[in-house]
């Protein structure tokens, strides 16, 4: 321990942050999740109800995010004390920074283990033991799933282990050294695998047919219950109610533009998710493979996929590849949540607090997660595994919990200071407080009730 104030960098510049929060917002949200709810909510249909989403709360609640962790530029706990109005700050609010640590956790504890499942495939393909250079059946690739994924903990607890040490030795060079410098070169990278994947898709035969699946919304399927459905997953697709982009915008110079900031966050996540369901679906109709098989739909359809397609084999790894580098993107801000917090509240020095998060995690969270598909299934918690109920209560309590708190805090906390802090024109700021105020934690409240 040092009693050494923490220093604080800054971004370099807007690109470096808005590069920085695409990398935090895009992870398995846009390129796991997002194309297996598509298909199993009606193709286009979820598809345009989620660019509608990312207007009606995503951007509202980035900037909401951005001025809370700007206006003082401190960890995600701290962000919520100080004095507003000329008042000071009930140290009750702090509470909603530590429900936000305490979901960086739980999506930390099953996040990291999806990081080692797609580093096991990756390692499987390029060893030969998942062979897709002929076509497999569905019974093929269950059987790999529930041999090498699902019952071979320590295969797994390993490959996890090295997707941590990969995070550890980034986040132990800092913000601009370690983050920011790592996301510069991991997003075009992403990028270039993602239009590689998408070209070789669609020029598929048949692939017409997927592509109009995506695009084409079935106006039937559209239902109130869907879109508070999708509304959620947009809290999940950008990382909001845990901290994240509290602590990123922390980092954030006082002259940045929020409101372009938040436009281009919004805009880079739709885009992303929306490219990846480009690279999946028209592959998926080419060989008459479901799209609606949930969670494994990457898993275990896609391999199907691979191996009915020339040079399946090499584009399987690219693909995978792929996945790791959006979970890395994503589980690096994750991490700096806690670190950031772990650092100046207890004035630890980076390297401690770094070890200290994720072996905890690793040894509290990832491991548990492991073992809870296979020696310890007979355990449950709300009648779930330990993998599904750390999502579960992350992503269906404390997130939206934190962020409904978040949008009251502004509303009716911060005020004028929010206002300010917003530094936009004066009708667009009257516009965005009264609808955070008023409307925000309303909507809020219908995912949380359709979400239990």
């Amino acid at each position: 321990m040092s009693n050494k104030p923490v220093e604080r960098q800054s971004w370099s510049n807007r690109l470096a942050y808005v590069m920085t929060v695409a990398g935090a917002t895009v992870g398995f949200g846009a390129t796991w999740r997002f194309p297996y709810l598509v298909g199993e909510n009606g193709g286009g249909a979820y598809v345009f109800l989620f660019c509608i989403a990312m207007i009606v709360i995503g951007i509202p609640m980035i900037l909401v995010e951005n001025v809370i962790g700007r206006r003082i530029k401190v960890n995600a706990i701290d962000a919520f004390s100080g004095t507003a109005n000329g008042k000071k700050i009930a140290s009750g609010w702090k509470i909603l920074g530590y429900m936000g640590l305490l979901g960086a956790f739980g999506i930390l504890a099953y996040y990291m283990v999806l990081g080692g499942w797609v580093l096991n495939y990756i390692g499987s393909l390029l060893s030969g033991t998942l062979d897709l250079s002929s076509p497999v059946t569905v019974e093929t690739t269950a059987a790999y799933y529930k041999e090498s994924i699902q019952n071979s903990p320590l295969a797994i607890i390993g490959y996890t282990a090295i997707f941590v040490l990969v995070n550890y030795f980034i986040l132990v060079k800092g913000i601009v050294d370690g983050i920011e410098r790592s996301v510069k070169y991991l997003m075009p990278i992403l990028f270039v695998f993602l239009l590689v994947m998408v070209i070789r898709n669609v020029t598929l035969p048949s692939a017409a047919e997927g592509i109009a699946f995506y695009l084409m919304p079935d106006f039937s399927k559209i239902t109130p219950k869907l879109f508070v459905f999708v509304l959620g997953q947009v809290f999940f697709a950008l990382s909001l109610g845990f901290g994240v982009l509290i602590t990123l915008s922390s980092y954030l110079d006082k002259n940045e533009n929020l409101v372009k900031t938040a436009t281009i966050t919004g805009i880079m996540n739709t885009l992303i998710a929306v490219l990846a369901g480009f690279m999946i679906f028209p592959s998926l109709f080419s060989f008459g493979v479901a799209p609606n098989s949930g969670p494994t739909l990457v898993f275990q359809s896609l391999p199907i996929v691979f191996s009915n397609m020339w040079g399946g084999s090499i584009f399987a790894v690219i693909f995978f590849s792929l996945l790791v580098v959006a979970a890395l993107t994503t589980s690096l801000t994750i991490y700096e949540v806690i670190i950031t917090a772990l650092q100046e509240k207890t004035k630890m020095s980076r390297k401690a607090a770094i070890a200290l998060t994720l072996g905890t995690i690793f040894v509290v969270g990832n491991i548990p997660s492991v073992l809870g598909d296979n020696e310890w299934k007979h355990i449950t918690i709300m009648g779930k595994s330990i993998f599904d109920a750390f999502d579960y209560i992350s992503g269906n309590i404390l997130f939206i919990l934190t962020a409904l708190g978040s949008a009251i805090f502004v509303g009716f906390v911060l005020k004028d200071e929010a206002k300010a802090e917003l530094g936009a024109n004066k009708t667009f700021t009257n516009i965005w407080f009264n609808y955070v105020r008023f409307v925000i934690p309303v909507i809020i409240l219908a995912i949380f009730f359709n979400s239990l």
